[in-house]
């Protein structure tokens, strides 16, 4: 019999919210004495850091949270990143990031535990076509006008970008796990092209499939995660239209289907109504391959809910202005993963 290594692995997905962590100098611990306008006048940069309070309290939550591998959205690029492992989390993970298309410098990234028994290595999709174009652009191909400054667009490309983390222990090209993290398309629609933005995100969901089933197709036996902020309900009830083909075309569930949590218990988004009950739902997932369902460790899944600074849970916020004082808009996803096997 041969024996072969096996680990556990935390995960934690969150959308942070404007996570932009810009300095002037390189920062050092003294910065965390200042109050919040001097912490403001740190950098000249166009992007408002996110608040002192809040980066302490998010950091309070991974703290306590203690994954291994920290899934976030909404970053504000690579020094964002580090800044942010340096001054809250005691450098203790490894930051890694590349930036993608998001026009508002809000990217996805990872934070790895330092220390953990194998490799990473990140790779981009940021430049694969998504195969869509906006209804106008459509209309003006069709009628022979070239579009986007004379030049014909053939297609747009992922609003931030999938990026694949792929863990390995000698060879990066056979991993013995791979995390596919996004953050799509949102449902602004500034400039009226797209209502809801329902259009552009179906295409890039679809696109996403495409690269999960590619990579399913060449890692066979290696589990796949696909996680992030989706900007819909993509869950099996009640599913919104652009998210159906998960279910038609792939075997992935949703960690919190196969924990089998209750609709209130997977919120991770709450839209506060000034005249009704404020409204919970999931719009952030992690996706499971058929072979990673497998591996979840029992009563992992959660949803984690934020504290008060007495360490007690804080309350579903019911007005706008609590709102605004959680340290993101988006609460964390935690889970599992036991007993995979290191090759």
């Amino acid at each position: 019999m041969t024996w072969t290594e096996t680990t556990n692995l935390k995960f934690c997905l969150l959308n942070a919210e404007n996570l932009f962590l810009l300095f002037d100098e390189p920062p050092t611990a003294e910065v965390l004495k200042y109050n919040e306008r001097q912490w403001q006048g740190q950098s000249i940069s166009i992007y408002e850091n996110k608040s002192l309070k809040k980066c302490e309290d998010i950091a309070k939550s991974l703290l306590e949270i203690n994954a291994d591998i920290i899934m976030l959205c909404e970053v504000g690029g690579f020094e964002s990143l580090k800044n942010f492992n340096q001054l809250f989390l005691n450098s203790a993970y490894s930051p890694c990031l590349i930036e993608g298309n998001s026009d508002r410098n809000i990217d996805v990234g990872f934070l790895i535990r330092k220390g953990l028994p194998f490799y990473f290595d990140l790779l981009s999709n940021k430049s694969r076509p998504i195969n869509y174009l906006y209804p106008h652009e459509r209309q003006s191909l069709a009628e022979g006008y070239q579009v986007k400054g004379g030049k014909v667009t053939t297609s747009h490309r992922f609003s931030r970008d999938v990026v694949e983390l792929r863990l390995f222990k000698q060879d990066k090209d056979k991993p013995f796990m791979i995390i596919m993290l996004t953050h799509l398309k949102s449902r602004l629609d500034p400039e009226r092209i797209d209502p809801n933005g329902f259009e552009r995100r179906q295409a890039e969901l679809r696109t996403l499939l495409e690269i999960y089933r590619e990579l399913e197709d060449k890692n066979q036996g290696i589990p796949i995660l696909v996680a992030g902020d989706f900007n819909g309900n993509a869950g099996v009830l009640n599913t919104d239209e652009e998210f159906k083909d998960i279910y038609t075309s792939t075997g992935l569930k949703d960690v919190f289907e196969v924990a089998n949590l209750t609709p209130e218990q997977r919120a991770t988004f709450y839209q506060v109504k000034s005249s009704a009950r404020t409204e919970g739902r999931q719009i952030d997932f992690a996706f499971l391959s058929p072979l990673m369902q497998s591996l979840l460790k029992a009563n992992s899944a959660q949803a984690f809910r934020y504290r008060d600074e007495f360490g007690s849970e804080r309350g579903i916020p019911q007005t706008m202005e609590a709102k605004m004082r959680i340290p993101s808009d988006h609460y964390p996803i935690v889970f599992e993963i036991e007993n995979i096997v290191l090759r």
